[in-house]
């Protein structure tokens, strides 16, 4: 599993090596002028303000006050480079992984949709990426500087005095066993508390998706109660931490204050011989102070690479599933259509053995207008689902124009097929987009499509007209509304094949009937599929397919099936009853 993380890393900081290594090298630079100053103040003290002089040969005090506003611009001027560049790399990693899993959700097919919760896959591609760009622009270059800072002080403090380098050092054990044991226990705390944070934010985002189901089954008061057990379970993960957290510094001042304390004593006292001059004892002093600083920006940056370690694994436990991704692009081209569709021994099931449909056959001509009749599960949906290939059959085949929808290109199927859902989505943008979808589409074909789909007095009416923005899932418009602008949107696009999902149940009987209008005149020379709840819109159309159970147990025209007082029938009458 570490090996795996790593090389996760790895490839998510391959493109930036380059950077990596330059501010890497730009950030020991600044921190071996940062560690030169303590140094021209102990050169200062020691030849210059001990011996009462300004002057020593070709160096004065002015000399050094100068090298010493050089070094501070140099150090501001480097550090300024590398924090703009780590914050670029971070902003650049964060949009290259946030279009990475954004377009892996687009690629990935239905059935990935129906295991994975939007609310979940909202927080892989918001919080988790940020978790990650943290990473690399807190610590991944940071890291490298401080182990050298680490590595620098040490050797410079064992330079000037061995012996009480090695007397101040006899703290460090207790700090990096302080350390590791701290950061072990936070690091389980991190592991705990992001699980529930997941938690969280996937109910967080159900929940405003959801807010108008809340409302209706009045259960506010009830997702409150969850939304606080699922809060307290995250604030009782992180009370500990704060604890370790808070007092993980105290002891690291403690440390350091333990150091200086050594080292003030150890040269008055002079201990094991110890002597060295004041400029010196300065130096100790400083760098003691120095080497905490990492230590603790080392620790401070634990829960960022701990956070980012679980968001990588999280982002790219979904990413390495290749399974789930759709190749649009894999198979034959698909230019022309005559729309002829036929099912062959076709069955189906969502899962395993547990059959949805079961040996369907039936054959549409094309622009023949069809309707898929059945109690509700009976598995009429799954048929339409099965012609755009949202799922491919485990037996039998689907032709179109004689030849299996598996050996097209699922781009080019889709562009021949449209579909009109009984609610659809209604993006927050203008009708006018949300007509066009990104294609280019004229003006004139847009209008023309708004005129076919009856829309024309209901876009008037709106103060911006076509431009008229909707609010998030077209909730400023009417059920009806919503299903206009879907047929001005399939209208737009001309499809050859138009399948209906109860496509008008929200709209009046008078602009259904103008739609059907329109609908009829396409049909003509495109095929159509009707999926109807209520009857009476579909005893017109060319053929009924009756579903029961996920078999077809009657085909014919609507005048045919009444004849033979079957299943059909007694819907049919049925249906008229509860009318009266």
């Amino acid at each position: 599993m570490r090996n795996k993380t790593l090389k996760r890393c790895y490839n998510i900081a391959k493109p930036h090596i380059k950077t990596i290594i330059i501010v890497s090298i730009f950030s020991v630079i600044i921190e071996l002028l940062i560690l030169s100053k303590p140094y021209l103040v102990k050169i200062v003290i020691d030849d210059f303000l001990s011996l009462g002089i300004s002057e020593k040969g070709f160096i004065s005090l002015n000399i050094i006050g100068i090298i010493y506003i050089c070094i501070v611009i140099l150090e501001n001027s480097l550090d300024f480079f590398t924090r703009t560049q780590t914050n670029i790399m971070g902003e650049e990693i964060l949009y290259t992984i946030r279009n990475k899993i954004y377009k892996y959700t687009q690629d990935a097919n239905i059935t990935f949709h129906d295991k994975t919760p939007a609310g979940k896959l909202f927080v892989r591609i918001t919080n988790d990426v940020e978790d990650i760009s943290a990473l690399f622009k807190d610590v991944i270059t940071t890291l490298f500087k401080d182990i050298i800072s680490i590595i620098a002080i040490i050797s410079i403090m064992i330079y000037f005095s061995f012996k009480l380098s090695m007397l101040t050092f006899i703290i460090l054990p207790f700090v990096v066993i302080t350390s590791l044991s701290i950061t072990k226990i936070l690091n389980k705390i991190y592991d705990a508390s992001k699980v529930v944070r997941t938690n969280i934010n996937t109910f967080l985002a159900e929940s405003i998706y959801g807010a108008k189901l809340i409302k209706i089954f009045n259960i506010q008061k009830e997702k409150q109660i969850e939304c606080e057990k699922l809060t307290q379970e995250f604030v009782d993960t992180r009370i500990p931490s704060a604890t370790y957290e808070g007092l993980f510094p105290g002891l690291m001042t403690l440390f350091e204050n333990l150091a200086i304390t050594i080292i003030v004593t150890a040269t008055i006292n002079n201990w094991f011989g110890i002597s060295i001059e004041i400029g010196s004892i300065y130096i100790f002093v400083s760098y003691i102070k120095s080497l905490f600083e990492p230590i603790n920006r080392i620790i401070d940056n634990i829960e960022i690479v701990q956070e980012a370690v679980v968001s990588i694994n999280k982002i790219y436990d979904i990413l390495d599933h290749k399974e789930y991704l759709e190749d649009f692009e894999k198979g034959k081209e698909l230019n022309h259509v005559n729309g002829k569709i036929e099912f062959k021994n076709v069955w189906f099931a969502y899962e395993k053995d547990n059959w949805i449909l079961k040996n369907i056959n039936f054959v549409i001509n094309p622009g023949e207008t069809i309707a898929l009749v059945g109690k509700t599960g009976s598995g009429k949906t799954t048929i339409t689902n099965l012609i755009n290939r949202f799922y491919d059959v485990q037996k039998g085949e689907i032709l179109l124009d004689g030849i299996n929808i598996s050996e097209f290109k699922k781009r080019d199927l889709r562009r021949h097929i449209g579909t009109v859902l009984q609610d659809p989505f209604i993006f927050a943008r203008s009708i006018k987009d949300n007509i066009k979808l990104n294609k280019k589409i004229s003006d004139e074909e847009i209008n023309n499509a708004i005129k076919m789909s009856s829309a024309t007095d209901f876009v008037n009416s709106l103060p911006n007209k076509i431009n008229e923005i909707a609010k998030e899932r077209g909730e400023s418009f009417s059920a009806g509304q919503k299903q206009l602008i879907a047929f001005a949107r399939i209208f737009a696009h001309n499809p050859d094949i138009f399948i209906l999902d109860e496509a008008t149940a929200n709209i009046d009987t008078y602009t259904e009937n103008l739609i059907q209008k329109s609908i009829d005149k396409l049909s003509k020379e495109k095929t159509a599929i009707f999926i109807a709840h209520r009857l009476s819109t579909i005893v017109n159309v060319d053929k009924i397919i009756v579903l029961d159970k996920g078999e077809i147990i009657e085909q014919g025209n609507h005048n045919e099936l009444l004849q033979t007082n079957g299943y059909y029938a007694k819907l049919y009458n049925s249906y008229y009853e509860s009318l009266g």
